[in-house]
C-alpha cells in the first residue's frame, strides 16, 4: 500500500481518482489547493503525489518547483494531471521536476498504471543505495549499519526493517504497510510480529543511543526521525 496525495481542485475529478487509487489498494487523501498541499506533505511525506496544474492560488507547477528545491521533498514522486496538452507545457512541467505528465481527460486506468510505474523506478533506489538519517547510516552493499562511527550488530530482519524507516524518514508507517514493504506478501505472519521486530531494532540501536529515533504513534504505527537524544554522543 502506498501513501498517495492528491491535489485537484474539481472535485468531482479527485473523488474519481481517489476512488480508482483505493479500489487500488492504495492510501489516498485529497486536497484542494497547493496550501493545503503543502501542510498534508509538511505534516506526512507521502509516496507520491498526483498535481493538477491549474490550482486556486499557487499553481501546481509552482509547488512541484518548491518542493524539489527542498532536500526533505526533493525525490518525491510526482505526477502532473492537467488540462494544458501542448507540447511545451509538458516540457515545462517535467523541468519543474513531474517525474510523469498526464493529460485530461484521462484514463483512470491509464493513470493507476502510471502511478505503479513511478513508484517502481523509484523503489530500487531506495532499496539499493545507502542512506542515512542524522548520523545514522544504512548501507544494503555492505550490510553495515553505522552510527556516530559505531558500527552496530543487526540481525536481517531488523535491518531490513531499518533501511526502510531509514530510507523513508518522518513518514508514519502503519504494521501492515511494514509487513507488505519489509516483510513482503505473507499473509500468515501476524501484524504484532512488527511490534517484535522494533523492540529488537531499538535494543541494537541502543549502544549508539538512536533506539529514541523509532517513535511509536498511538494508534497508527511507527516513523523514524531525527532527534536531539539519538544524535548525542555515547
Amino acid at each position: 500500500m502506498s501513501r498517495i496525495l492528491v491535489v485537484e481542485d474539481e472535485p468531482a475529478i479527485a473523488e474519481l481518482i481517489a476512488l480508482n487509487l483505493r479500489h487500488a489498494g492504495h492510501d489516498v487523501t485529497t486536497v484542494a489547493d497547493a496550501e493545503r498541499a503543502s501542510a498534508a506533505v509538511d505534516a506526512v511525506l507521502p509516496d507520491l503525489v498526483v498535481l493538477d496544474w491549474m490550482l486556486p492560488g499557487q499553481s501546481g507547477l509552482a509547488l512541484a518547483r518548491r518542493w524539489r528545491a527542498d532536500a526533505r521533498t526533493r525525490n518525491l514522486p510526482l505526477i502532473m494531471l492537467t488540462a494544458r496538452g501542448e507540447e511545451t507545457d509538458k516540457v515545462t512541467g517535467l523541468d519543474a521536476g513531474a517525474d510523469d505528465y498526464l493529460t485530461k481527460p484521462f484514463s483512470t486506468q491509464e493513470l493507476v498504471a502510471r502511478i505503479r510505474a513511478v513508484l517502481r523506478r523509484k523503489t530500487p533506489e531506495a532499496l539499493e543505495e545507502a542512506v542515512a538519517v542524522g548520523h545514522l547510516r544504512v548501507d544494503p552493499a555492505t550490510r553495515r549499519v553505522v552510527a556516530g562511527g559505531q558500527e552496530l550488530r543487526l540481525g536481517p530482519t531488523e535491518f531490513k526493517l531499518l533501511h526502510f524507516l531509514v530510507a523513508h524518514p518522518d513518514r508514519v508507517h502503519s504494521r501492515k504497510q511494514l509487513l507488505d514493504r519489509v516483510w513482503g506478501d505473507h499473509v500468515f505472519i501476524e501484524e504484532r510480529t512488527v511490534d517484535v521486530h522494533v523492540k529488537r531494532l531499538r535494543d541494537a540501536l541502543a549502544p549508539a543511543r538512536c533506539a529514541s529515533m523509532i517513535e511509536t504513534v498511538r494508534g497508527a504505527g511507527y516513523r523514524l526521525v531525527e532527534s536531539a537524544q539519538a544524535l548525542s554522543t555515547p
